[in-house]
This record gives structure tokens, sequence and C-alpha cells, in this order.
């Protein structure tokens, strides 16, 4: 009985460490210009059962931003863990290794630690003479379009985008349709193929189970052109979506911190300038839900996969918007400034053994946290001086928190907007880096009195300024945009 005791104990004991040795696999799920407008985060409208779904498993992040609001930078530091202000990358056409040639991105540092790194969709952002990044994946990048249209009437638009990936400007070529309701398969558009895709790899990676996955998935919907399958448009009465409350820029703002639709007003039957018709935004915003039902079902089929093999009982899973969007709010359309509206993005995650479902935070956290958090999750060092703050703590415990305040960033001009975000305000310091303190230009908004930032506060509040200066002050001076010609001088 003693000898048959000890080697139950043995056996627990060697089962434990297998367990333990065990890594997790990683579902890195990515979605282009995805707010927080999801049924998940309190909004009534939105048909998003599978966002829900994942949001009912896991961990809710109830005050996530972004650490700039515009593609190819929120994507820099989400998978090199360094802000936009560290690489001197605000734009879309710059890859962060010319900045930074020898950065250790997410995947990568997951590949060389025995990881099938894979990728489908947008990650990195691809176009505008940007390119994809091959040291990260174990395999080919999957990629789909982004701008792709079913009715024939509008399928030559698809050039405009052939144009951006060859790097030439598309300004020559015709507007495309800035929406598309065809009652179509849902694998005519880029998620469908998407979610296709995923599906097979899940397959396939059930029949290599001794090696551990990270499988990124770049859903495109809701970015432009809203173009999703009919039968997500008819999940909306029109009727029924309104209007942003307020429609002008805020009070004693500077004149060129607002935004005013430049990207969409890129597409035809879309006015060049002034506030769009009221028809026309409420048809947009129509689009916007109808892309993100689209895209949630894409999501329900690829959650569906993984929980049929089985894998979803070892697997994180991470749910990102790389920024948020303006729909309609303060007179503006899509991302690019440092307004609530387009800095505030959705993160779900669900960590096996670690979230407990259905549960929500108000800690905050930068997108440059997740890098150092998918590390402590798996036990992988991350590098040393990368910018992100771990959250695993808070993934175990909600009401722990990393931060007391973000920060992210805008440029305009030639000046860089650096935003502080407290629970109460946010502070946005306008100059151009380098300048001094002096030089600025401010705003500041209380949450608690106007939460639509109808009013800049600068001037009333010296002493809520000062504070958060103070704050903004405990970081680095940011970089300027990174030109080829500075790569060279500062080699000689």
């Amino acid at each position: 009985m003693k000898h048959f005791a000890l080697a139950l104990f043995f056996m627990l004991l060697l089962t434990r460490v297998t367990i333990a040795a065990e890594k997790p696999n990683v579902l890195f799920i990515c979605v282009d210009d995805l707010k927080p407008l999801i049924g998940c985060y309190g909004d009534k409208i939105a048909k998003s059962p599978n966002l829900d779904r994942l949001a009912a498993r896991g961990m809710i992040f109830d005050r996530a931003y972004c650490n700039q609001a515009v593609c190819s930078p929120s994507r820099n530091t989400l998978l090199t863990g360094y802000r936009p202000q560290t690489l001197g990358i605000y734009d879309l056409s710059t890859n962060f290794r010319k900045a930074m040639p020898d950065a250790i991105t997410l995947p990568q540092l997951f590949k060389s630690q025995g990881y099938r790194t894979q990728a489908m969709g947008k990650i990195f952002h691809v176009g505008h003479g940007n390119t994809e990044d091959a040291r990260s994946w174990s395999v080919p990048h999957f990629q789909a379009k982004s701008i792709g249209y079913a009715l024939k009437e509008n399928n030559a638009e698809i050039s405009r985008e052939d144009a951006l990936f060859a790097n030439k400007s598309p300004a020559n070529l015709p507007r495309g349709a800035a929406y598309e309701n065809a009652d179509v398969k849902d694998n005519v558009y880029g998620d469908g193929k998407i979610a296709d895709e995923v599906i097979v790899r899940l397959r396939a990676a059930k029949e290599k189970s001794g090696e551990p996955f990270f499988i990124a998935v770049g859903f495109l919907k809701p970015h432009l052109p809203f173009c999703a399958p009919k039968k997500y448009w008819d999940m909306y009465n029109a009727a029924d979506l309104k209007l942003a409350e307020f429609r002008e820029p805020p009070i004693g703002a500077p004149s060129y911190a607002p935004q005013f639709g430049g990207e969409l007003r890129n597409y035809k039957d879309i006015p060049g300038k002034g506030a769009l018709p009221d028809d026309l935004q409420r048809t947009l915003i129509h689009g916007y839900y109808a892309c993100v039902s689209y895209m949630d079902a894409q999501l329900g089929r690829v959650l569906d996969e993984l929980e049929r093999t089985g894998q979803d009982k070892n697997t994180i899973i991470m749910l990102w918007g790389d920024h948020g969007w303006h729909l309609g709010d303060h007179g503006m359309w899509c991302k690019h400034t440092n307004y609530e509206q387009a800095a505030r993005i959705p993160l779900i995650m669900s960590v096996p053994g670690v979230t407990k479902a259905g549960t929500r935070t108000s800690a905050f956290v930068e997108t440059v946290d997740i890098y150092p958090t998918f590390c402590e999750l798996a036990g992988i060092e991350p590098p040393k001086n990368i910018d992100g703050k771990s959250f695993a703590s808070v993934l175990k415990d909600g009401t722990k928190s990393t931060r007391d305040s973000i920060i992210h960033v805008y440029p305009r001009g030639g000046r860089l907007g650096r935003a502080i975000r407290t629970e109460r305000y946010r502070l946005v310091e306008w100059k151009k880096p380098g300048d001094s303190a002096e030089t600025a230009e401010f705003e500041l908004y209380d949450y608690e009195s106007d939460p639509l930032e109808t009013k800049n506060l600068a001037s009333e509040k010296p002493k809520v300024v000062a504070e958060l200066r103070a704050i903004l002050a405990t970081h680095p001076e940011a970089k300027p945009q990174w030109r080829p010609e500075e790569k060279k001088s500062s080699a000689k």
C-alpha cells in the first residue's frame, strides 16, 4: 500500500509537471476600425452575439486605449511593444524596421520559443508603401483585400487597393463606393475568406498537437468601404439608428485638432467638404453596424471550430480593435484624432485557468501593454526595453490595476498631440517634438461634467492642466517622424 501511494504521488507530480510545461496556444484576433459599439460594451442596437459570447467566457476591458488612432502606428505598437513616439513613426508608409531594424515582434518572439506563428488578413499594416514582416511568421502570410466589392458596378474599384499595394497613387482612379449591400455569400468578401482559412489552419493545428500555435487573425471590417452581405444590413432598421448628439468641433479647441473625414471623402457620393446630409449619415451608420455583424459572424465560425477541435481548453484568446472611429460626433468621421471616440478600443481576453467567465475591469490599459502580457501568460521573457507593462495580474483580479493613466498621440501639421487620459480628464499637449514646453497649446476635457467633449477647458482649469502636465513630464520626449535622411546623418 505504501509503495502504491508513493507511486501515485510521483504519477500526480509528473502529471502536474507535464501540464505546467504545456505551452498555451494563442488566438490573436485583430479587428480593423472596431470601436466599442457592440453588445457586450452596452450598445443596445448592435447585433454582436459572438463578440458577446467571447466576452461571456473571459474579461472585458472597459478602459482600453490605442496608442495612436490610425492603422499602421497602432499595429506597430501592438506587435513591437514600442509606442509611436519611441519608434518615431506616425504615418502609414514607414515600416517599423526602418526605424528599429532589430525589433523583435511578438510573433517573432513566440516563433523563437517553438510556436508555429501564422497570420491571416490584416495584422501588420500593408500598403501605402509599407510591407508585411516575413520574419514574424513560420509560414507565408495569407492576404485578403480590405477594398473588395461584389456588385459589378463597383468591382473595377478594387484597382484602388492594387495601386496602394504597388506603392502607386490611386488619385487618378475612379472613386469607389463607400458602402455596398449585396445579396451574396459571406466568403465573397474578405472576412469570409479569412474565416475559411483560419478554420483550415485550426484543423491542421489539431493534427500537430505537440506544436503550440500562435494564429493571428486580422478581420477587415468594419473598415471602409462598408461592404457586407445583405442579410447583415437586414438585421437593422435604419429608422432605429440615431445620429450623433453633438456634431460640432469642441469649443475652444485648436483649429488643427479636429479632422473632417478625409478618408471617407475619398469615396464616391460623399461630399468633398461640409456636413453630410442626415440620410447619408444614417446610411453610413447602418453600414458600420452591418459590417460589425458580418465580422461577428466570421468570428463565430472561428470560435466554433476552436471549440469543435477541443483546442479552446488550452488557447489564450484576445480580441482587439486597433482604434476607435468617429460616426459623426463632432461632425467627424473615421479615426485620426486624440478624442475619446477615436482613442478608446474594445479589448476582450479569455485565458484558460486565469480569467473568470463574464468579468470586466475598469483598469487602464494601452495597446502597448498587450505584448508583455502575452509574454507573462506564456512564460516567455519579453525584450528588456519595451514600453508596455503586463496586465496579467488584472486578468486574474479585475479590481487590480497597473496604470493610473494612459498616453496616446496623434500628429497634425508638424505638431504632435500627446494626450494623457485619467479617470476624469484628458489633456492634449500640441507642439513639435523637441520644442520647448512653452510653445505648446493645450486641450483639456472633463468627462465627469462634459462626456461629449463639447468644450476645451484648458484655460479655465490651470491647476488641472498643471497636474496632468506633471504626468506627461514622466514620459520621454517624443521622437520626430523618422525620415531616411535622418538615418543617414546619424550614421556620420
